[in-house]
Order: C-alpha cells, then sequence, then structure tokens
C-alpha cells in the first residue's frame, strides 16, 4: 500500500481473498478531497474490508491503494477500553503523552466535554458512539472512514448522530467514506452514493439533492428507488436499517426526518 500526500483516495486493481475466494475483485474506487461517499451494499460484498484495507488494518492485497496519511476509522462498535477514562479513550494510540486538553476540544466537539472524566461504563449508546467520533477526530484526519457506525443506536439516538456527522464533515471539509445498509441514510447524507457487488462498485451515483434533504422530495424518493432496485430490493421498506440488503429479509422503517 502506498500513501498520497493529499486527500484523494485511489484504488486500482484491488483484490484481496479469504480462503481462495475474492472479496474485493480488482476493484477501482476514486474519492475525491473533501467528498462524502456512501458506499451500500449486501452483507458479505466485500464493503467492509474495502474500508479495512483504506484504513491501513488489512494489508494482504494485490492492486495499488493510495490514501491520505491522515486517515481514522469509527467502527459499529465503540471499542472504549472500559479501565480508561473517556478522554484517555479518546487518546488511545497516539503518539507522546496523553494530552487531556487535547482530548477534551475533541470531546467538546461532538457535544461530550462534561463527560471528558466518566467511566465507558455510565455512557449510553449515543455517548459511546460519539466518544468513538472524538477519538476519530483527534487525529485531525484528511480521511474518515465509518463502518456503520449508527447500526447499533435506537431510531431517535440515531437522527441525531446522523446529523452530528453531517455537521462535522461541512466543518472540517474531510473526504468520508460510510459503509451503510442504510439507504435513507446514505441520501441523507453523502454527496455520491455506491453500490457493491460481487467484489466490485457495480452503481456509482451523484446525490445531487438541496441540503438540508427531505425524504418526501420527489428527487430523494427517486434516488432512493434506483438504489433499492440495484441492491435488488423491489416494494421493500424505506430502509435497509439493521439487515442485511435482500428482498427475503428487509429492515423494519425508522423515521425519516432528520
Amino acid at each position: 500500500m502506498a500513501t498520497d500526500l493529499h486527500r484523494t483516495v485511489t484504488v486500482r486493481g484491488l483484490t484481496r481473498s479469504f480462503d481462495g475466494r475474492a472479496v474485493v475483485d480488482g476493484l477501482d474506487l476514486t474519492l475525491r478531497a473533501g467528498q462524502f461517499t456512501a458506499l451500500l451494499g449486501h452483507s458479505g460484498c466485500g464493503k467492509s474490508t474495502l474500508l479495512r484495507v483504506l484504513a491501513g488494518l488489512d494489508r494482504e492485497i494485490s492492486g495499488t491503494v493510495l490514501v491520505p496519511k491522515r486517515r481514522a476509522v469509527a467502527f459499529q462498535a465503540p471499542r472504549l477500553m472500559p479501565w480508561k477514562r473517556v478522554w484517555r479513550n479518546v487518546l488511545l494510540g497516539l503518539p507522546g503523552r496523553p494530552d487531556r486538553e487535547r482530548a477534551e476540544r475533541a470531546l467538546a466537539e461532538v457535544g461530550l466535554g462534561h463527560r471528558s472524566g466518566a467511566w465507558p461504563k455510565t455512557l449510553s449508546g449515543g455517548e459511546a458512539q460519539r466518544a468513538s467520533l472524538a477519538r476519530a477526530l483527534v487525529r485531525e484526519p484528511d480521511l474518515l472512514l465509518l463502518d456503520e457506525p449508527f447500526g447499533a443506536l435506537d431510531a431517535l439516538t440515531r437522527i441525531k448522530a446522523q446529523r452530528l456527522v453531517g455537521e462535522l464533515w461541512r466543518r472540517r471539509g474531510c473526504t468520508v467514506l460510510l459503509v451503510t445498509h442504510d439507504v435513507d441514510e446514505a441520501l441523507l447524507l453523502a454527496d455520491r452514493a455506491l453500490v457493491m457487488r460481487d467484489g466490485v462498485i457495480a452503481y456509482d451515483t451523484p446525490v445531487a439533492l438541496d441540503r438540508p434533504r427531505d425524504p418526501a422530495d420527489p428527487g430523494f424518493a427517486a434516488l432512493r428507488a434506483r438504489l433499492l432496485s440495484e441492491l435488488g430490493v423491489h416494494d421493500a421498506p424505506d430502509t435497509l436499517r439493521d439487515a442485511p440488503a435482500t428482498a427475503e429479509t428487509p429492515a423494519p422503517p425508522v423515521p425519516q426526518t432528520v
């Protein structure tokens, strides 16, 4: 893997195999600097594998991958260390002496400054996810990778978390790749939506909708229908949250207004 000095992402001919089966198979992808991209697809299509490669967590690959040097990832599970205070969790993995002031600035940015000295077990699910996001932001990433970060949250907390991520992206201007099963989430947040299938990017569309976005808008509805069709879902609920994107197991709907 090579590291680009700029903020773009370039992937050419990326292949990652497990036990002889290519999960990512000759994939090509370019993400422009500052672009917010949502990546959709069935479970097992290779979305999270691609994200892990971009994060530098999986190097058993072939092909070319150019990514910004400064990158960070937030997963669905907050992965907080229960024996460390919240502010110390935010600094996990950073070199040098712990800088509480730096951690507290990142926590304040996600609305969690008042909980910096708390133990992780005292946090709500939404607070824990915000702490995980602060841990990513404290690295000042040029590339922010989000692997279904809202998947374990209840519907109302999920809406708040989506708003927060949108605000942080507009404020920071970093490149974002969001892996999600939720079509509405992709359209509410991203300015580009991708569908991954058979280890490659099978569909790529801009999301040229005015912000803030309204799911009742005809343009929003048309894009939703197109993405659901690309995912093989017909006459399905408006969201794929919490379930693989299949016609047999559609997920229950969640509130759509953000």
